[in-house]
């Protein structure tokens, strides 16, 4: 049996005055498809951030491909939370997935054969050769997005972390960018850890999911994510999930443990049920 891709045993992470979770046991496998929902504010992004070594937890212990997390870690392809680029940036798209094998190295360097055939791969495995031309600050934020993800995926990475890589894209180049994902976990043994507030473009993709809510969390397999009973103990008060139109909906759940204890009216995310962690 492999050993995990991630293993964090009794890991709690949060502020003076607050915690964003606690005591959280997970262990990922290579290949594992991992989903994380929670409202704003429960810890998602914390929780990519001590995986990739720049946040330690305030308790128990994190292993990331067999060791300690650590900054730099080349095994592991990241696609962060998006931010628009500056207009003026000059940078085209293929120079921007280029980085993806070569950012950690001084200088620009001359790019070898097998460098090059594998940006190229990587572009046109995300659909966006015909813009990798362009400069990054002239392309749509859907176009930045597949070259986010076409960067974290060119190094052939063993673990991909990446949060809400699905923004600003419409449904069908959502479902080109889950492809994409789940081809290379499938065909390199990679395990996927994805933040998102919407699982419906993944659910068929997705092994597990890992709920983060008001300092606690769930998890389970997608059959066994999102039920009313759990939901309502892990947040401590009466949320509802019903279905409608082959769609789950969540009423009740808080929209945010950061600043506030209101309510939505209605929080929506497709998937089907929870398992307490």
């Amino acid at each position: 049996m492999s050993n995990p891709a991630v293993d964090l045993h009794r890991a709690s992470a949060g502020y003076e005055d607050r915690i964003l979770w606690a005591s959280l046991d997970l262990q990922i496998s290579p290949g594992e498809f991992v989903a994380v929902l929670g409202a704003n504010g429960t810890g998602k992004t914390t929780l990519l951030k001590v995986l990739l070594g720049l946040r330690r937890v305030s308790a128990g212990t994190v292993r990331v491909l067999g060791a300690s997390p650590h900054r730099g870690d080349r095994r592991i392809g990241y696609v962060p939370q998006q931010r628009s680029f500056d207009p003026a940036l000059m940078l085209r798209g293929v120079d921007m997935v280029h980085l993806g094998l070569s950012g950690h190295r001084w200088g620009i360097g001359r790019r070898s054969l097998v460098d090059r055939a594998r940006v190229e791969r990587a572009l046109d495995h995300l659909g966006a050769t015909e813009y990798s031309g362009a400069s990054i600050g002239s392309l749509s934020g859907g176009q930045q997005q597949r070259l986010r993800v076409a960067q974290a995926l060119v190094s052939d990475p063993e673990l991909l972390l990446a949060d809400e890589p699905l923004l600003s894209l419409d449904p069908s180049s959502q479902k080109d960018v889950v492809g994409a994902i789940d081809s290379h976990r499938h065909s390199t043994g990679a395990a996927v850890v994805m933040v998102t507030h919407d699982i419906n473009p993944i659910q068929s993709s997705v092994d597990r999911i890992l709920y983060l809510a008001a300092g606690r969390w769930a998890s389970g397999t997608p059959d066994q994510v999102l039920a009313s009973d759990t939901l309502s103990e892990l947040y401590g008060t009466q949320v509802d999930v019903v279905t409608v139109r082959d769609r789950v909906v969540i009423v009740g759940a808080p929209a945010s443990t950061e600043h506030s204890s209101d309510f939505d009216h209605v929080h929506e995310i497709e998937s089907h049920a929870v398992q307490q962690g």
